[in-house]
């Protein structure tokens, strides 16, 4: 039987790094800070844009007030805090975002902010596929103290579940038809709200913990 050659033993043993990486799960978030802040009330600043879109940040900031609600916290009305901001002549989500945790504390009266950046928005297109993609980060930061008490990222996409068969030109033409609806039919602003709800809901891995208007309030990793 032949030996193996150094060459293969490298090429096995980058595999098995490869399948264990692939294999490892994230560490656990440690919400020692939260539980310790618990916060009831939450105000949702508008998302920066890292993407070319100008529609991201208040397509995302339109979605993100149920998911936070439904986690059981009191969201603080987002065409009031609009409002607040324009007044105070801070008109863009880079301007708001510089603003003190002391002086937001100060002018809502909210326990914690929730920052949020885009990171992906839009169509993307290639040879073979399209889809629209919406993918951004989130942390939560106490306004009493200016800790971060949660940190978290989700991302979606208009391809997921779709079984992509047939020829060559089928799968050309296919492509070209999504590109289309997807910009005819905004379906980043659909996708945006499939990245909200895993993004701030309550209850999954590594999300946010359920706030006290939730009779889950406290009891996470206990059996329902």
């Amino acid at each position: 039987m032949p030996r193996p050659t150094r060459h293969g033993l490298m090429l096995a043993s980058l595999a098995l790094s490869l399948a264990l990486g692939g294999c490892a799960s994230k560490p656990p978030v440690d919400y020692t800070a939260f539980k310790q802040a618990n916060p009831r009330s939450i105000l949702i600043l508008p998302p920066l844009n890292d993407s070319p879109d100008v529609n991201a940040t208040p397509s995302l900031l339109s979605h993100s007030t149920l998911p936070v609600a439904e986690a059981g916290y009191y969201v603080m009305p987002v065409t009031l805090v609009h409002e607040t901001f324009q007044q105070n002549g801070l008109h863009n989500a880079a301007e708001i975002h510089e603003v003190s945790a002391q002086k937001l504390r100060e002018i809502f009266g909210a326990d914690a902010a929730l920052y949020m950046r885009i990171t992906r928005y839009g169509s993307t297109y290639t040879i073979l596929s399209s889809a629209a993609v919406v993918a951004a980060e989130a942390r939560l930061v106490d306004l009493r103290s200016g800790e971060v008490l949660w940190t978290g990222s989700a991302s979606a996409s208009s391809e997921e579940g779709q079984n992509n068969q047939g020829g060559l030109a089928a799968l050309l033409v296919s492509a070209i038809v999504k590109q289309i609806l997807n910009n005819v039919t905004d379906m980043s602003h659909t996708v945006a709200g499939r990245t909200a709800t895993r993004l701030l809901s309550a209850g999954g891995p590594n999300g946010l913990l359920y706030g006290p208007r939730s009779p889950l309030h406290g009891k996470e990793g206990q059996p329902r």
